[in-house]
């Protein structure tokens, strides 16, 4: 070093040199970054629970259009519909010239095919009530019965990258816990 570049601090490269920090300044800098740690931890924290929120909002709702689905089916399955078949039965037996036990036959038939189709609408509704972007997130943090089958949350994979993933390895079907129960796929 020369007498100019020792007054400045400097070495011979131009660079400056850096003091190795004292302990409070370790400690400084631990502190900041558990505070920024705490932050985020915080901040993932909210994001969970307005997940959890929505999915919950959405099974509600869910839940409500499946029980008012279920009441429409019910009420015109019991006063229109009855209705509606004795002027067919009526109708078929005294125009037509049918008997009245095939005309009662068909018009069952005919109830039971709208009835199987109400309760079919009802039951897709169901599917919102199963938490799936809440179980996909909670997999990926290593909760629930999931877990093994979801990417990790270190991953590059989406959860529902990892969802699709394990429907190809089941063929669809359902995978089975420890003791042969089935596990709800996300």
């Amino acid at each position: 070093m020369t007498g100019e570049n020792a007054d400045e601090g400097t070495t011979d490269d131009g660079a400056r040199e850096r003091a190795a920090p004292g302990i409070a300044d370790a400690l400084k800098e631990l502190g900041d970054t558990g505070r920024a740690t705490w932050a985020a931890g915080r901040e993932a924290a909210t994001a969970f629970r307005i997940l959890f929120t929505a999915d919950v909002s959405l099974a509600r709702s869910a839940f409500g259009r499946t029980l008012a689905l279920t009441a429409l089916a019910i009420v015109f399955g019991a006063s229109a519909w009855l209705l509606l078949m004795a002027a067919l039965i009526a109708w078929l037996s005294i125009n037509l010239g049918w008997a009245w036990w095939f005309s009662l036959l068909l018009t069952g038939g005919a109830s039971l095919v709208i009835a199987a189709l109400a309760g079919w609408l009802g039951m897709r509704y169901f599917e919102h009530t199963r938490f799936k972007a809440t179980r996909r997130q909670l997999a990926r943090l290593g909760i629930g019965e999931l877990a093994d089958m979801m990417p990790s949350a270190g991953s590059g994979k989406s959860a529902e990258q990892g969802a699709e993933e394990v429907a190809e390895k089941t063929n669809g079907g359902a995978k089975k816990k420890g003791l042969g129960v089935d596990v709800t796929p996300p």
